[in-house]
C-alpha cells in the first residue's frame, strides 16, 4: 500500500512531466521556441481544488526586464539545493534547454541577448488574463496575494499605495499578507486594511502593548471551494522591526510564532478544514523549516525571497511552492482532497511573457488610469545604459554598483553602503534610464541618503551583523535580502565561519589601505531604518550623477572574495 507521502511524491512528477499540467510541458514548448498564449495558459484540470498564488509584484503595474540570480548561495541543510541553485546547474536540474525562453525566464545567463529576443515579462494585465483564464476553467479558484504589494514604484509612493490597491481590486484576490506594505505606516495601512475587498490575514501580527493578536489582521479565513472547506493562513514577514523601521508601525509586533501558528492549524483542523493552506511571506528556507516544525498544513505559498521554482518543494506532507516576482509569474496549484485530506496535485508555474500574453483590456485601462497623472515624469528621460543593469546577486548588482558610485560621488563621501534588497526590474544594454527605472529601485517611504562618519571597527560590525543575517545557518535567523553592497571598500567573506569572523581584509579602495578599526571614515549610504534620519533622497542622488554621466558603463564589482561556500 502506498503511503501519502510517496503518493504525493508520485503526484509530484506526474505534474512536472504529464501532459500540459506542469513545467516539464512547458519546458518542451519552450525548447522549440514556438510559445503560444494557449500553451503557456494549457493545464490538464486536476482533482476539485484550484489555487492561484502571485506574490511580491513590487508595484510593477507594467511589463519589465527582470534578471534571475546568477548567485544564490545557501548554507546548512540549504546548500546546494533549490532555490540557491543557479545558472547552468539549475538549467541541469529542470532540463532546460540553452538558449530557450525558459532560460531566459528562469535563469541568468545570456541574459541580454535572451531578453531581446524574447522580450519583457510581467504586467498586472498580462497576469490577469492569465488569471481570467485559470476561473474560467475552474470558476472557483482561489487567487492569493503573497504581499509586497503596495510597494516599489513611483506612482505607489506618491499615491501611498493606492494605485496598487486599485488594480488589485481589479485582479480581485481572495486573500494577501504582507511585508513592505508597514512601511506606508500603520495609519495608512489601517486606512487600506479596513476598506478592502478581501481578507488581509496575518496569524503572526499582534499588538504590541498587549502581545495579543491585532484584530485588523485576523489569522486565517475559510473557504468553500469544490466542496472543499479550505482554511488559508496568513504569515506575515516575521522580521519586520528589524529589517524595516519599526517606529512606521510600533503598534505591532510580528515574529515567526510557530506554536500560535500549530495552534491556528489546530483550531481550523477543529472546526471542519480539509485543506490548510498557508499564505507565507517567510522566505524560502523559513518556509522549509516552519514546514518541518508544524504539523498539518499542505500548502505553503511562499514569499518575500522571491524564488520562482518551477516544481514545488515538498517537506513532509507539505508542498512549498514559490512563484517568483514582479509579476513575473503566477502559479497554478490543482488539488484533489478528498475525505479531508489532500491526495495530490498538479502544479505549473507561468512565466509572463508579455510579447506573448494578450493583456487584458480593463485591467490595461485600470493601469493606465492610475498612470496618467504622472504620465510626464515616468517617461522623462535622464540617460542610458551601455550595460546590463540588474539587482539580483548574493553581493552585488549593477543597479547596486551605479547607486554606489552616485553616492561616493554625489554625497563626497569615501565609502558607500547599499542596502541588499531584492526587488527592482533590469534594463538591458542600449536602453533608456527614465525617472520611472530609477524609482523602480530605489522606491520607499524612508530613502534619505545619510552622510556621516563611522569607525572602521564599526564598519566591521555592520558588515558581520548583515553577513549573519543571510549566512546563518539556521534559516530562523536570516530575514531575507542580501548582503549590504559597498562602494570604496573591498573585503574577503568566509561564509563557513561563525557569526564575528566572517568578515576580513578590509580595504580602501581609494587609496588601497587598509581599514584601521580606530579611524573614523566619510560613509553615505539610504534606507537607515532610524528614525530622524536627514539627507536628499536616494532618487534624487541617482538621477543627479546619471544626469551628469549622461551614457552609464558600469564595471563588474571585483571588490568582495568570497570563500567557503
Amino acid at each position: 500500500m502506498i503511503s501519502r507521502r510517496d503518493f504525493l511524491q508520485v503526484s509530484m512528477a506526474a505534474s512536472a512531466l504529464v501532459g500540459a499540467s506542469g513545467f516539464g510541458n512547458w519546458s518542451r514548448l519552450a525548447a522549440q521556441q514556438a510559445l503560444t498564449q494557449e500553451q503557456l495558459l494549457q493545464f490538464d484540470t486536476f482533482g476539485n481544488v484550484s489555487l492561484i498564488h502571485v506574490t511580491d509584484i513590487h508595484a510593477q503595474l507594467k511589463p519589465i526586464y527582470f534578471r534571475e540570480p546568477s548567485m544564490n548561495i545557501g548554507v546548512g541543510a540549504n546548500k546546494g539545493v533549490v532555490p540557491h541553485v543557479t545558472g547552468a546547474e539549475f538549467r541541469r536540474l529542470y532540463g532546460i534547454d540553452d538558449g530557450s525562453p525558459s532560460h531566459y525566464a528562469l535563469s541568468s545567463g545570456d541574459f541580454s541577448a535572451l531578453a531581446r529576443e524574447y522580450g519583457r515579462v510581467g504586467g498586472l494585465d498580462r497576469v490577469a488574463t492569465v488569471v481570467n483564464a485559470i476561473r474560467a476553467d475552474r470558476p472557483d479558484a482561489l487567487l492569493l496575494d503573497g504581499g509586497d504589494t503596495w510597494h516599489g514604484s513611483y506612482t505607489c509612493y506618491h499615491t501611498e499605495g493606492q494605485d496598487m490597491v486599485n488594480a488589485m481590486n481589479g485582479l480581485k484576490p481572495d486573500a494577501m499578507t504582507f511585508h513592505w506594505e508597514f512601511t506606508l505606516g500603520s495609519d495608512r495601512v489601517a486606512e487600506i486594511v479596513k476598506g478592502l475587498r478581501f481578507a488581509a490575514l496575518g496569524q503572526n501580527i499582534f499588538d504590541a502593548e498587549w502581545d495579543e493578536p491585532a484584530e485588523l489582521f485576523p489569522p486565517y479565513k475559510f473557504f468553500e471551494r469544490g466542496g472543499v472547506k479550505i482554511a488559508v493562513i496568513g504569515q506575515a514577514f516575521p522580521y519586520m522591526p528589524i529589517a524595516n523601521p519599526g517606529w512606521m508601525f510600533p503598534e505591532y509586533s510580528f515574529g515567526i510564532r510557530d506554536e500560535n501558528m500549530q495552534a491556528m492549524v489546530d483550531e481550523v483542523r477543529a472546526q471542519g478544514a480539509e485543506l490548510v493552506v498557508c499564505l507565507s511571506h517567510n522566505g524560502f528556507d523559513v518556509d522549509k523549516k516552519m514546514a518541518g516544525v508544524v504539523k498539518g498544513i499542505d500548502v505553503i505559498l511562499s514569499g518575500h525571497t522571491h524564488d520562482a521554482l518551477p516544481e514545488p518543494v515538498l517537506v513532509g506532507d507539505t508542498i512549498i511552492v514559490a512563484s517568483g516576482s514582479n509579476g513575473k509569474f503566477v502559479s497554478r496549484v490543482d488539488l484533489n482532497v478528498q475525505n479531508g485530506r489532500m491526495m495530490g496535485f498538479r502544479h505549473k508555474l507561468i512565466p509572463i511573457f508579455s510579447d506573448v500574453i494578450e493583456p487584458d483590456a480593463e485591467m490595461t485601462a485600470l493601469i493606465d488610469e492610475q498612470r496618467a497623472p504622472y504620465e510626464a515624469e515616468l517617461k522623462e528621460v535622464i540617460g542610458q545604459t551601455d550595460s546590463l543593469l540588474y539587482r539580483r546577486g548574493n553581493f552585488d548588482g549593477s543597479w547596486d554598483n551605479l547607486i554606489c558610485d552616485a553616492l561616493l560621488s554625489e554625497r563626497e563621501a569615501e565609502i558607500a553602503l547599499s542596502p541588499g534588497v531584492r526587488w527592482g526590474p533590469s534594463l538591458i544594454p542600449g536602453q533608456d534610464i527614465t525617472r520611472e527605472d530609477i524609482w523602480n529601485v530605489t522606491s520607499m517611504t524612508y530613502g534619505e541618503a545619510y552622510r556621516s562618519e563611522m569607525s572602521g571597527e564599526m564598519l566591521k560590525i555592520v558588515l558581520e551583523d548583515v553577513a549573519d543575517n543571510i549566512f546563518n545557518p539556521d534559516p530562523y535567523y536570516q530575514q531575507g535580502g542580501d548582503m549590504v553592497r559597498t562602494g570604496g571598500l573591498g573585503y574577503r567573506i568566509d561564509i563557513s565561519k561563525p557569526q564575528g569572523e566572517r568578515i576580513s581584509d578590509m580595504t580602501l579602495l581609494k587609496t588601497g589601505e587598509p581599514i584601521d578599526p580606530g579611524r573614523n571614515y566619510v560613509i553615505a549610504g539610504w534606507a537607515s531604518v532610524n528614525e530622524g534620519t536627514e539627507g536628499p533622497k536616494i532618487w534624487d542622488v541617482v538621477e543627479a550623477h546619471i544626469a551628469k554621466l549622461g551614457t552609464v558603463t558600469v564595471s563588474d564589482n571585483d571588490s568582495v572574495t568570497v570563500v567557503g561556500a
